[in-house]
């Protein structure tokens, strides 16, 4: 059976990315270079891309003239602050205009819109393959291959008609889904793991299996090669669970279907840029991000939304690639806590409960709810011990002083499944 998946798969990869096997080569090749040779290579690819968009997208003309910019006038990456940042709404705004006329081989594509705003655009079928291509380049890292048997987490509040479609399409790709949290749903998920090289999709949804695997003392799956979350944070405690149920941390994946692969964790536990494909900028802790390949639909300094922490540029990871390193993605930028008097940024839950962690040695699985200005509601998986109130208490009182009141709860299941877990949510925003 694993013969006729490769052989389906490589078909459907020929048919729909013919120009992948090349770039995918290409980028096994560039991961051995210096960081030298790799920032040419990105700051050339840069320069194509700025050239492309301001003399096929009118929105970025416009925007540049604007702002009395031309592309010949960045000459180094000291000159990209004068570059205009853009942002979803902008995306969302003048998305005809900033689409430009690129005749090749499109696909139609549509962001999740968890923050309530969906995008879509074209998506050409090089940057689609270069996205494809690092990803299964960071697979190999693994010795995983993508035809491979996986499991795989999301998007599964389905109807019945589109559940069975999807079903059709996991079989071609060798894949099997969680489409609910049932009980009897997650039991045959964890058996199905059994046969799996490698599981992959929402972190929160992979902890919750192996909490289930690990509390039930269901069979461990043996055969796992790589345990991979995306498309939200990865917590700590996760990787306690996993490595007891599966052998495996999480390993992380960051990206964003309008900024593709951004970074890929390695083996060694490095979050490694994939400068091939993108420029990523840090200013004031914020991500700002540069699509090096999509000229159908030029992303260029792109505010995505999320505070991270770079590794120190003399960072030598053991893997021996020398592709800059993100130490943590720290938080989503956007939602405000609402205080009596002042308003924090949702980011200071990330810092309440890593000093929890660092300061304390507690770690907590939390969904943070607010109603009402200066009151917080908290949501646990479990009891906390009285000297655990008593430091959360503290952490609180240290970001907040008197300025919110918080009360907390018990329950079993923080999240439910349907689409990516929120750890904060507002009704004030």
């Amino acid at each position: 059976m694993s013969r006729f998946h490769k052989l389906l798969f490589l078909a459907g990869q020929k048919l729909r990315n013919p120009s992948l096997e090349k770039i995918y080569r290409e980028l096994k090749e560039t991961e051995k270079w210096p960081l030298e040779k790799l920032e040419e290579l990105q700051w050339k690819r840069f320069k194509e891309m700025m050239d492309y968009a301001y003399h096929h997208s009118s929105y970025y003309k416009k925007k540049w003239d604007e702002a009395g910019i031309h592309p010949d006038e960045i000459k180094s990456k000291d000159d990209l602050k004068k570059i205009p940042v853009i942002t979803k709404q902008e995306l969302i705004q003048f998305n005809r205009e900033i689409h430009t006329p690129w005749k090749g081989k499109k696909f139609f594509s549509v962001t999740s819109g968890t923050t309530g705003e969906s995008l879509s655009f074209w998506k050409d079928e090089i940057s689609d393959s270069h996205n494809r291509a690092a990803i299964f380049r960071g697979y190999s890292w693994y010795d995983v291959k993508p035809w491979e048997r996986n499991g795989y987490f999301w998007g599964f509040n389905f109807s019945p008609v589109k559940k069975w479609k999807t079903r059709f399409l996991d079989f071609l790709v060798n894949r099997f889904r969680l489409f609910s949290y049932d009980e009897k749903e997650l039991k045959k998920f964890a058996r199905k793991l059994l046969s799996a090289d490698y599981l992959e999709g929402y972190s929160s949804s992979i902890y919750q299996v192996a909490k289930l695997i690990n509390e039930k003392n269901l069979p461990k799956p043996e055969k796992l090669k790589m345990v991979k979350g995306t498309s939200e944070k990865i917590y700590p405690h996760y990787h306690e669970e996993s490595m007891r149920a599966f052998g495996h941390k999480i390993i992380g994946e960051y990206g964003a279907a309008e900024s593709g692969l951004i970074a890929f964790e390695c083996p060694y536990g490095s979050l490694h840029i994939a400068m091939e494909g993108v420029l990523m900028e840090e200013v004031d802790e914020e991500i700002i991000v540069t699509n090096l390949m999509m000229k159908s639909f030029p992303v260029i300094r792109y505010q995505l939304g999320d505070y991270i922490k770079l590794k120190p540029a003399d960072f030598k990871c053991s893997c021996g690639m020398e592709h800059p390193v993100i130490e943590e993605i720290t938080g989503r930028i956007g939602k405000n806590i609402y205080g009596k008097k002042g308003i924090y940024p949702s980011l200071y839950f990330y810092y309440v409960f890593k000093n929890l962690e660092k300061n304390h040695g507690i770690k907590l699985s939390y969904q943070a709810v607010q109603k009402e200005k200066g009151k917080l509601e908290f949501y646990f998986e479990r009891q906390l011990t009285t000297e655990e109130e008593k430091a959360l208490k503290s952490e609180m009182n240290a970001l907040f002083g008197n300025d919110v009141e918080y009360t907390w709860s018990v329950k079993e299941k923080i999240f439910d499944g349907r689409g990516k877990f929120r750890d904060f949510i507002s009704y004030l925003d």
